[in-house]
This record gives C-alpha cells, structure tokens and sequence, in this order.
C-alpha cells in the first residue's frame, strides 16, 4: 500500500503535501507533465499490481475507456475524491455510486467533437466513391480505362444524412454535411436541440430517419434501453444503396443483424470504428464482409483531440483543491 508518509518524504521539500493521483490508462505528455508538478502521480492500468498497492490512498483517478469505476472500485478507494473521464462518455463510471460517496466526476465533452466529426465525413466518401488506388505498379492502359469508365460514385450534395443522436458530435456532423457539402441533413434526439443548431436540419421520428437517410451516422450514449438500440428492425427500414456508420458506442448497435443485411445486400455498406466488446473477438460478423470498413476505435485519434481529452487534469486539480470544475458529469 502507498503510504502517505512515503509521499510526504519524497516531497518533503514542498511547503504542503501533494494529493495522490492514479492514471490508468496513459495521457498526453503535456498535460501529464503539468499534472505531476501539482501532485503524486502514479501510472497504472486498471487490476495491475501497481494500481491496487495505490487504490486505497488515492484522492484523485484519471481514466479513459476501460477503467470500470463502480461500487466494488469505490469501496477499495476511500479517500478517492473525484474521478476525471478523458473523453465524453461516462459509462464505464457510476456516477450515481461516485456522487453517493461523495466523490465528484469530471469528463471532456467538447474535446473530440471535431476529430470524430471528420472522421465520419471521411468514413462516407470513401464508401460511397470507388477510390481504385493503385501503388506498386500502374493500370495496364485497358485496365485503367476501364476502372475510369466504368466506376462511379454520388455525389454528398444528393443525399440526405440521417443523425441518430444529435449531440456535440451529431452536431459537428450535421454542420459539415449541411453547410459543407450541401446534403439535407434529418435527425432524432430525445431532447428538442433546435435551438443548439447552426445549420438546416429536420427533427424526425426514428423510422423516418432510416427510411429517407442514404447515409445513417450513430451518436448515442448507451443511456438504459440503448443497447441493440439499431436491430432487424430499423435497418430493415433502409435503402438498399444507403449505408451506415457507427463511431457512438458498439452496444448501441445489433451486429449480426447488420451482416445479414449487407449479406442480403438490403443495404451497401456500413463502416463500424466502436465494438462490444473491444476489440471484437475472432468471430466477430462483420469480418470479411465487402463494403465494411472496420477501424479500431480511431475516430477520437488525432494529435489535437488526445490532448484536449487529457486536460481533464485541470478539473480533477480544481475538485482536489475544493473549487468548482468547469465540466462536471451530468
């Protein structure tokens, strides 16, 4: 176990102790850096021998993905003061369980909105553009001409965009495809975000969106009842030159109903970046399957974005020294 003393003498050169903070799952070097100048930092994954020598002396946590923050974790930190999510979903984190014990929780919500907006746009045209690249050697002149003649793609100003789940990068998305590239942009929200909007877009019922969008863009948390959220019967709806893309939450969406459908060529194509579980396992139904795209929850993954998800140590920061965070979890 970390013994606070210990923590008091490796900073005994410091007018006050430092709190002690657990990261479990790697940050950004810079915000890191800045972190450790203001506190005991200890570097360890979830379950590691490491993270439970220091789980019960811990004030502040700093976790991502993976690491489960629920009743069983809280009771073996109780002088945890407050857990920082760096990204935008809190699943992984009770935070019901948390609040109950007095400890506070603090997440990211703007930090990848633009990275993952791009990557869903990016997602879309290079399924619905037949690319041909070539690298190694060129087209045989017959060859060439042929791909040229005979491929061709739609353009974003024809289509309609479907968003299920218009929050911050529901919005992003909308944004670009409306004001960017011209598409009719319809969307399906549990609350009325109309007001939040800077470009045209139509509220819709669920079975109008997948009935009328060629492309449908998952957003959603895996709030109760999301799970298999998109099933037989919602992708039955689509077009069959349609396509779908999810970069929201794997749970939210029924795998093997969207392999028989791409199987049976009800629809064209779907372009997945989020699994349940992660990674997908050896048998995972989209494998294999023309028209797929498959990325390993990258959408997130630029320079920019990891960084801005990593800041979330300036709020657990401003929580260890009694003052309000800027983005507390709803």
């Amino acid at each position: 176990m970390v013994q606070r003393k210990e923590v008091r003498l490796r900073y005994n050169g410091l007018m006050k102790t430092q709190p002690l903070i657990l990261v479990t799952e790697g940050s950004d070097p810079t915000p890191l850096a800045w972190l450790k100048e203001r506190a005991v930092v200890i570097e360890a994954a979830p379950d590691s021998p490491e993270f439970n020598a220091a789980l019960p002396e811990v004030e502040g946590m700093v976790v991502r993905t993976y690491t489960k923050v629920n009743a069983a974790l809280l009771s073996r930190a109780p002088k945890l003061k407050v857990v920082g999510r760096g990204g935008v979903g809190i699943e992984n984190i009770d935070v019901k369980a948390c609040r109950a014990r007095g400890v506070e929780v603090v997440y990211t919500p703007d930090a990848n909105t633009l990275a993952v907006g791009d990557f869903v746009i990016g997602y879309a045209l290079q399924l619905l553009r037949p690319w041909a690249f070539f690298k190694d050697r060129a087209y045989e002149p017959k060859e060439f001409k042929r791909i040229r003649d005979t491929q061709r793609g739609v353009q974003l100003n024809e289509l309609t965009i479907g968003i299920l789940g218009m929050g911050r990068v529901g919005r992003r998305v909308g944004k670009i495809a409306a004001n960017g590239f011209g598409m009719r942009v319809i969307y399906n929200d549990l609350l009325d975000v109309k007001a939040h909007l800077g470009f045209e877009a139509t509220a819709v019922d669920k079975e109008t969106l997948f009935r009328e969008a060629d492309i449908v863009s998952l957003h959603v948390d895996m709030k109760a009842g999301n799970e298999n959220l998109v099933g037989p019967a919602l992708l039955s709806l689509m077009k069959p030159t349609a396509i779908l893309i999810n970069t929201s939450r794997g749970e939210a969406l029924d795998d093997v109903a969207l392999a028989e459908a791409l199987r049976e060529k009800r629809i064209a194509g779907a372009a997945i970046d989020v699994f349940d579980p992660e990674p997908p396992k050896s048998d995972y139904p989209l494998l294999g399957l023309e028209n797929v795209l498959l990325t390993p929850h990258m959408a997130a993954r630029t320079h920019t974005a990891i960084e801005n998800m990593s800041w979330v140590v300036r709020d657990v920061v401003e929580v260890l020294h009694g003052r309000a965070p800027k983005c507390p979890a709803p």
